[in-house]
């Protein structure tokens, strides 16, 4: 189970221009801070793979191996945008 909602630092952080979210991953509370960016081409990919956001990120969580999920959202999102670069 995951959900995913704006923390309170949502809005982007002046010095690393991150925003972060508040996720349950596998029963654990958590947060993910990335670029804006990056969060677009997640909801792109959620989107285009008929799941939703959490899913896609218990997904990713689920594959990562030893990568922070940061690392391994990015990668995704970089991957995915290499694969459809017209979406």
């Amino acid at each position: 189970m995951c959900w995913t909602t704006p923390s309170a630092t949502a809005t982007p952080n002046k010095v690393a221009g991150l925003s972060k979210r508040s996720l349950l991953l596998a029963g654990h509370a958590t947060s993910l801070a990335l670029e804006p960016p990056f969060w677009a081409v997640m909801e792109r990919i959620a989107a285009a793979e008929g799941v939703s956001l959490p899913a896609l990120l218990v997904q990713i969580d689920a594959q990562r191996g030893a990568a922070s999920l940061a690392s391994a959202c990015r990668v995704r999102a970089l991957q995915w945008v290499a694969a459809n670069p017209a979406d």
